[in-house]
């Protein structure tokens, strides 16, 4: 039986735990070469020993998304090796501190630009000629539902996710008509660590796994997607 993504090249940011975790495991079971980017390198070593075990193969990158110049080199040397990507799952972020506006720290408030907003437009920068190398070349932008909220205490972060979609519908825009499909996902509660942090008082197991999710990603992600342009909302 043909899997889905075989003899495709997919990448996927955050790939060490969570949401990222889980999508990488699941595009390696389907047939893809996972390029695998995340900070930590015992993260990257035990999903890659998930991906082997699933009947995957990958290649890891320790990568901080902080380092702009590092994500042109990411981008040449996909190039270098396999001429194109097929896949861009860019699930990387941060949720910074959840607090009034005028208390933020200008720190976080630039941690928050840097890894949700500016390395993402950086990576579609660098991945831009890649993807549209492949024959079908697709991207997910994780986003959050606080991205069209105005809630109290969330506004760094949501003023970055909301940023974020910006950009991607304006690159989805500038991608119509040719084989690159763009889209956001809204993931919605999902069992976290980053979700820990924003509600430390919930319980996690009323919350939908990472693993739950990977069938809308996949399919997002798939050649056979016709979307385009569009927020996706995973719901249980």
């Amino acid at each position: 039986m043909t899997r889905r993504f075989e003899n495709k090249i997919a990448l996927v940011t955050g790939a060490s735990r969570g949401i990222g975790r889980a999508a990488a495991i699941a595009l390696g079971r389907e047939g893809a070469h996972v390029i695998c980017v995340a900070r930590t390198v015992g993260g990257l070593e035990e999903t890659d020993d998930a991906i082997q075990k699933a009947g995957g193969t990958a290649t890891l990158v320790p990568l901080n998304l902080k380092d702009f110049a590092a994500i042109d080199r990411l981008g040449a040397s996909i190039f270098e090796r396999w001429k194109k990507l097929d896949a861009f799952f860019g699930n990387a972020g941060t949720l910074g501190v959840l607090t009034p506006l005028a208390h933020l720290d200008p720190k976080i408030f630039q941690e928050l630009l840097d890894i949700n907003v500016t390395a993402n437009w950086r990576l579609l920068r660098s991945f831009d000629p890649l993807l549209r190398q492949s024959e079908a070349g697709r991207v997910l932008m994780v986003s959050s539902a606080a991205a069209r909220r105005n809630t109290a205490f969330w506004g760094g972060y949501a003023m970055s996710k909301a940023a974020l979609e910006m950009i991607t519908f304006t690159y989805a825009a500038e991608c119509n008509g040719t084989n690159v499909k763009v889209n956001v996902l809204d993931p919605g509660p999902v069992r976290t660590i980053m979700r820990a942090k924003a509600m430390p008082g919930e319980d996690p197991t009323t919350l939908p796994r990472p693993e739950e999710l990977t069938p809308t990603i996949l399919d997002a992600l798939s050649p056979a997607n016709d979307k385009h342009g569009e927020l996706i909302k995973f719901r249980k």
